[in-house]
């Protein structure tokens, strides 16, 4: 098959270099283009993150010569390079909701890491396994920005990543009912390495600004639907959260409560999360984890450096399921934040929009 020609704006910063290094070796994509900031356009890659790559294997040779462009002054030529673009940029908000929306309609589609758009009805916010139907809003964005080709899409927050694919097979059937989460998140969540941030060696941080607000609210909008063009959000369950920066190089991790209408009991849990698979898996994606979720019976089961690369990070591991004094059941997960819950995660919704005709 002719691969897909891929573009990464923000490519210099962490989640970038992530993208770089998941495209350099993907069977469907070829990077033709990478863009940054100004002080990086003009070098080349290889220049442009000297002394600050950050990913454990070397910039791909494939790579190191290309030119850098500038994200905001390059797009014509980013746009003509490319069949599509991730976007990674580390800009102001309303700055990625400008930039991301001149790509779209300069006919370029782009798949966003970024938070800017996340909440804006007419912008789907996918996890391919979870609500890849949402797609279908995209015919009524382009019909809004008065496109042909170019659209929005984004990957939910990467806190997010480790509890709803969990929820998710559970929530109808039994009717999840409220739910409290307090999420454990590695420094690579704040585009820190510990060489970078030493303040965190052997430390805990209780506070993440809005990253709270993001995995409450974010959840409603990835259980919406569409209506009259754009996603109008879900009004349950019920999620209230505490978010912690821990003393952890990658991986987020979480300790989950949940409370049900129709109470489950364990073993119908443990089923339902073992047979969950989602569109990725029947499309056989190339990013897509063969077994979504997987269920660790051993007590000390998931722990982030031993689980956290589970099916080259795209798995949500689970594990310590049992009874609740306050709810019914508790249960703790950890998901790759870089990579399932960013980088990796939104290359398997590119290849999603690729299979399924929308680019």
């Amino acid at each position: 098959m002719r691969k897909y020609k891929v573009g990464v704006i923000g490519a210099t910063g962490m989640v970038g270099q992530r993208f770089v290094s998941l495209i350099a070796g993907h069977p469907w994509f070829e990077l033709s283009a990478v863009a940054a900031s100004s002080r990086s356009a003009g070098k080349t890659y290889e220049e442009a993150v000297s002394g600050r790559w950050m990913m454990p294997d070397a910039v791909p040779e494939s790579v190191k010569n290309l030119n850098v462009l500038s994200a905001e002054s390059d797009i014509d030529a980013v746009v003509n390079a490319v069949d599509f673009v991730f976007s990674a940029v580390d800009m102001k908000k309303e700055e990625i909701k400008a930039l991301e929306e001149a790509y779209a309609k300069a006919e370029c589609p782009v798949i966003s890491n970024n938070s800017a758009h996340r909440l804006t009805p007419d912008v789907p916010m996918i996890i391919p396994e979870i609500n890849p139907e949402h797609i279908g809003v995209i015919d009524y964005q382009r019909k809004r920005l008065g496109t042909r080709r170019g659209f929005i899409t984004v990957k939910s927050n990467c806190s997010i990543q480790s509890y709803v694919p969990a929820f998710h097979p559970l929530k109808d059937i039994f009717g999840l009912d409220r739910a409290l989460v307090c999420t454990y998140q590695a420094i690579s969540g704040a585009s820190k390495t510990f060489k970078t941030w030493p303040d965190m060696v052997d430390n805990v941080i209780p506070y993440i600004g809005g990253e709270e607000e993001k995995s409450e609210q974010e959840p409603m909008k990835v259980w919406g639907s569409i209506r009259g063009g754009e996603i109008v959000l879900a009004d349950s369950p019920a999620i209230t959260t505490q978010c912690i920066r821990v003393s952890a190089s990658d991986g987020h991790f979480a300790a989950v409560f949940m409370a049900f209408k129709d109470k489950p009991k364990m073993d119908e849990i443990k089923r339902l999360w073992r047979e969950f698979s989602g569109r990725p898996q029947a499309l056989s994606l190339p990013s897509a984890p063969k077994q979504f979720l997987h269920y660790f019976e051993e007590d000390d089961r998931p722990q982030t450096k031993l689980d956290r690369m589970l099916e080259n990070g795209m798995a949500i591991s689970l594990g310590r399921l049992r009874p609740d004094t306050q709810y019914d059941y508790k249960f703790v997960s950890l998901s790759h934040n870089t990579l399932r819950g960013a980088a990796g995660g939104a290359v398997l919704l590119a290849e999603l929009l690729c299979a399924e005709g929308f680019i």
